[in-house]
């Protein structure tokens, strides 16, 4: 059974590998090996445990987190979205997809942005996204990705 869940700081160690693990399996080619290694490196106490404080949510099979997903408010993106690899190809990345969309629609918002990954960009276009054009993702720790900015109108209700 898959469920998602609330993370909290306690979380932030898991997110980050489930995180580390996603990238270094789906993003060679798109991206070079140096890139890699050095967007994955460190720990969650280098940051990324403060994204616990958004809406950050883990999914769960069997209890067992495996996936995770953010809806930053403020800026009407979805994000963090990655999944073990061990748990890829089961739909998972798209259910947890859609329960950032309706949980922003939820908060009263019409439409949801994202910077998709070169490798994640397709997947994203089957899911409703739009964007074409590419742009440079300037992480917090400095690192620069190419990406796919792209965005998603929600159904009004």
């Amino acid at each position: 059974m898959f469920e998602i869940k609330r993370a909290t700081p306690v979380d932030a160690g898991i997110a980050f590998e489930i995180r580390r693990l996603a990238i270094r399996h789906q993003c060679i080619g798109p991206y070079s090996e140096q890139q890699m290694l050095d967007w994955t490196k460190g720990s969650a106490a280098d940051g990324y445990d403060t994204l616990m404080q958004k809406h950050f949510y883990l999914g769960c099979v069997e209890g067992e987190p495996v996936a995770t997903g953010m809806l930053d408010l403020e800026h009407r993106e979805i994000g963090a979205i990655f999944i073990h690899p061990d748990f890829m190809q089961r739909g998972l990345g798209k259910r947890v997809l859609h329960f950032l969309e309706a949980l922003a629609q939820d908060l009263g918002l019409t439409e949801v942005c994202l910077d998709a990954t070169l490798n994640a960009a397709d997947f994203y276009r089957r899911c409703g996204y739009v964007g074409e054009g590419s742009a440079i993702y300037q992480s917090p720790s400095g690192l620069q990705l190419a990406c796919v900015p792209m965005v998603k109108k929600l159904k009004t209700v």
